[in-house]
């Protein structure tokens, strides 16, 4: 963390008490109606799980499909609805909610405020969200299927699709217009309820990482929004804006869409950076190394985000130049992210470190990060990207950096702050358990798909020459084995929130510094109803 916060003992009595924590009765009124800050974020987070589930679900049925040469289990068709729906419920059903169900558990506490700035928004912007996935999901029982045309919805598959295309949209709307108003009320939350001497540079990074993720959404979706709009207008109303036919430019909807979908997966991977550079400072038992240079690195990776996009589209005939500019553009962004893991590393070097169930997840992001990170600008070079665009090399890079990046980030604060969160202690050895057996797995599956790509096997197929049978079956058990393993990571949630009878301390962790843990475990009602003390002899940043 990036500061080492002291507060006064008069406010942590005070917050032990739980004589202010007045909880509704009632389920509508805790749930449905709730405002308070920690009950939305668990509600983002109960979704955020079962849309993993759901997506893992898919992603298992498309690794049973290839896992041997010919058709196994299922029609061409209903494979490329399971290629497309997985990356939507994993991208915007699963990872987007849970790390907005974690800022809203966090962002308050870390700050020192009592809840978030705008309540109400607050839970309209998650009740649009299982509306939103009902509709999606709901695709798949209709005439025509779920969309089959990836989740980059590219013109002009995309506009062959039947009914159900409406219904996609909408849905995407819906979650777009959930993304900004969450992020409206993440940036007014953190710009205007800082306790007094929480100044921007005392802040703690995944308060910092999240502040930028935030005008990243609402920079990006209605760009999502626009792209999708005008594709339902080419469907139903007869517009030609991607069709060919028409006068209309396809390529021109790539464009847009890699304008929004090149910061999305930054939106995705920032806030797990922060959450990263809290945990290695606990478990380390040291200062964060460079707060200011990643406080910087943060909002550089953001900036450059928006001016690489065109780097998924090498292959469409772009002039020389733009093929040059987007190159080196995209090595550029290579700078403050090698900035941020070699901060990591050093805060690590020397430090008095134990190994955790967060701590074992945090290191495995930095170690599989990079590869993902690595392999990333393998593909930034655009002779080499010719051979490399649209085959399975792209789909172990980008995996890489989801899966063992944000989605053990996820595992990593989910271990980092449940005992916080539930007043329990999760099962230690379980959580070793977890950790291991899903960084052997998540191995197994996505590294042999690299040598798949390189091979030249297309990616979105669910039929392929039997010279890459091998590969596929390693990839695919390594698939079926990280799933069932993920079944020990919801045991150890549900037996640490109901059946634990290890109770968790204020403090949790040894090496915990920051506001939240101050409070009881679990923390009142209301975080702070007076603001704690943040004074600046009491704010010690790293050296």
């Amino acid at each position: 963390m990036s500061s080492d916060i002291i507060h006064n003992e008069q406010h942590l009595a005070h917050a032990d008490h739980d004589d202010h924590d007045h909880k509704p009765t009632g389920f509508l009124n805790r749930w449905v109606f709730t405002t308070n800050h920690k009950d939305i974020g668990t509600l983002y987070l109960v979704m955020s799980l079962l849309m993993f589930l759901v997506g893992g679900v898919m992603a298992i049925i498309i690794r049973a499909e290839l896992f041997m040469p010919g058709l196994q289990l299922v029609e061409p068709d209903f494979f490329n609805q399971m290629t497309t729906m997985h990356a939507l419920v994993m991208v915007f059903g699963a990872v987007m909610p849970a790390w907005v169900g974690f800022a809203n558990w966090l962002i308050p506490m870390m700050i020192g405020a009592p809840d978030m700035a705008l309540p109400r928004l607050n839970n309209w912007s998650f009740w649009i969200l299982p509306f939103a996935f009902t509709m999606l999901i709901s695709t798949l029982f209709m005439d025509s299927g779920g969309p089959a045309a990836g989740w980059t919805l590219y013109p002009p598959l995309v506009l062959q699709s039947g009914t159900n295309f409406a219904f996609v949209v909408f849905a995407i709307h819906m979650m777009g217009i959930s993304s900004i108003m969450g992020s409206i009320n993440i940036i007014a939350t953190i710009l205007n309820m800082r306790a007094p001497g929480m100044t921007l540079l005392r802040m703690p990074m995944f308060i910092w990482t999240w502040l930028i993720t935030a005008y990243l959404l609402i920079a990006v979706m209605p760009v999502l929004a626009g792209a999708v709009t005008m594709l339902l207008t080419d469907h139903f109303f007869g517009t030609n804006f991607f069709n060919a036919a028409g006068g209309g430019d396809p390529v021109l909807f790539q464009h847009i869409f890699w304008f929004f979908g090149h910061p999305e997966v930054y939106i995705m991977i920032l806030p797990a950076f922060g959450v990263i550079s809290e945990i290695l400072p606990t478990f380390a038992r040291k200062p964060l190394f460079g707060y200011g240079s990643m406080v910087y690195a943060t909002g550089s990776i953001a900036f450059l985000s928006f001016i690489v996009w065109a780097h998924h589209m090498f292959t469409v005939g772009m002039p020389l130049q733009g093929e040059l500019f987007f190159m080196y553009a995209t090595m550029l962004i290579s700078v403050p992210t090698g900035v941020k893991v070699f901060n990591w590393v050093s805060t690590m070097w020397q430090g008095s470190m134990t190994f955790e169930t967060p701590m074992l997840f945090a290191i495995g992001f930095v170690v599989l990060f990079t590869i993902g990170g690595l392999s990333g600008l393998m593909l930034a070079i655009t002779a080499a990207d010719f051979q490399y665009h649209d085959t399975y090399f792209v789909v172990a890079h980008f995996h890489y950096v989801l899966v063992p990046g944000a989605v053990f980030a996820l595992m990593a604060a989910t271990y980092f702050w449940l005992p916080k969160f539930s007043g329990n202690m999760y099962s230690e050895k379980w959580g070793k358990i977890h950790f291991w057996l899903s960084a052997v797995f998540v191995n197994v599956l996505f590294f042999p798909q690299h040598y798949l790509g390189l091979a030249g096997m297309p990616r979105r197929i669910p039929d392929y020459s039997p010279q890459f049978a091998d590969f596929n079956m390693i990839s695919s058990i390594g698939g079926f084995a990280f799933a069932a393993t993920q079944l020990i990571f919801v045991g150890v949630i549900l037996h640490c929130i109901f059946k634990s009878k290890v109770r968790a301390t204020s403090a949790v962790w040894a090496g915990s510094r920051g506001l939240e843990w101050t409070l009881s475990s679990p923390p009142p009602h209301h975080s702070f109803t007076t603001p704690p003390d943040v004074t600046q002899n009491m704010v010690k940043h790293a050296e």
